[in-house]
């Protein structure tokens, strides 16, 4: 008997009968029929090819919520994924799910966020005729634009989680799990940051969640994971009087954080560039890498621009910025 195999005997014996487990046939269908590995379950290999794919490396330089932030302690795309992986983690060993599928869903729900966070996201949903939805586009990188072109060839269950993490309910708890873990993370990881930045205070957030939730991001934290998992795997969700509280802590951040001028000074120029790199390879296709122009051929030259702008960090897309709009000094 093989590694893989003990594994998933292991998982038979130990998980909720809610949960989605590694010899699932529905779950673990791929695209592309594979020989299994002797060693890791089907959802474990799923977690190991997106940690190491260049879609994941990248978001150590994709924005959270501030703009190319001044300071080594601020969020980025990758230390959010990081974050909610390991509470969608902490869930699902509380609730007896499958933890490597939580996991493996977790690390891959960003994978097409665009560079400057959501207003990157807006002006390329307004500008491509095809629209477009980080969600969505992180289900596109792993099927299509990873391993130049290839894909990752992940699992049904995987990419259902990816794809659901948003607005949408899952066909896996796993998968609702890791969309709870979203949204614990970059709340309180978010409230952390602005107070950092000097956008808020501890004595500003609502007075009624503080004494629900608790008056720091680790019991806020601890707060909301014990409430999911207490509420039970057949539906998965907060309490009533801590959902309510949560709801009433994520509009108070949209009011006074994401959508707040000082946060948001620089996403004027942000849109900007990203508008004028989208209409620059729109007008000389030619200059696309080869694997978008691949896309183009395939598609249209909108869903490879998209693509390849969708794919860059903020740093590499102001350095193209520069390259192709800022005048060189004569030397």
């Amino acid at each position: 008997m093989s590694v893989r195999e003990q594994l998933e005997i292991t998982e038979m014996g130990i998980l909720s009968k809610y949960a989605c487990t590694s010899v699932d046939e529905k779950g673990t269908k791929r695209a592309n029929r594979e020989e299994k590995c002797p060693y890791r379950t089907e959802f474990q290999r799923d977690r190991d090819r997106i940690l190491h794919c260049n879609s994941f490396r990248r978001l150590k330089r994709k924005t959270q919520v501030f703009l190319s932030p001044v300071g080594d302690h601020y969020r980025t795309r990758l230390t959010h994924t990081l974050e909610v992986s390991q509470i969608a983690r902490t869930i699902s060993r509380g609730m007896r799910l499958n933890e490597d599928l939580s996991e493996a869903i977790a690390l891959g729900h960003d994978l097409g966020h665009s560079p400057f966070g959501h207003c990157g996201e807006a002006v390329l949903n307004e500008i491509c005729p095809h629209g477009f939805k980080h969600y969505l586009q992180s289900v596109r990188v792993v099927d299509c634009l990873e391993k130049k072109g290839e894909g990752l060839n992940l699992t049904y269950a995987v990419r259902n989680g990816i794809e659901c993490h948003t607005n949408a309910v899952a066909d896996t708890r796993e998968g609702c799990v890791v969309r709870l873990a979203d949204t614990i993370a970059y709340i309180n990881h978010d409230i952390e940051d602005s107070i950092r930045a000097g956008i808020l205070t501890p004595e500003s957030l609502p007075s009624d969640c503080v004494k629900i939730l608790g008056n720091t991001k680790t019991k806020r934290i601890t707060t909301l994971i014990s409430s999911v998992i207490s509420h039970g795997a057949y539906e998965i969700d907060f309490s009533p009087e801590i959902r309510k509280a949560h709801d009433k802590l994520k509009e108070f951040m949209f009011a006074e954080v994401y959508t707040n001028p000082s946060a948001k000074q620089e996403e004027a120029k942000a849109v900007a560039l990203v508008e004028k790199l989208y209409k620059y390879f729109i007008e000389h296709p030619a200059k696309l890498p080869e694997e978008y122009r691949i896309i183009m051929k395939k598609t249209d030259a909108d869903r490879a621009v998209c693509d390849y702008i969708s794919g860059m960090s903020d740093a590499y897309a102001v350095d193209l910025y520069t390259e192709l709009f800022v005048p060189k000094f004569w030397k």
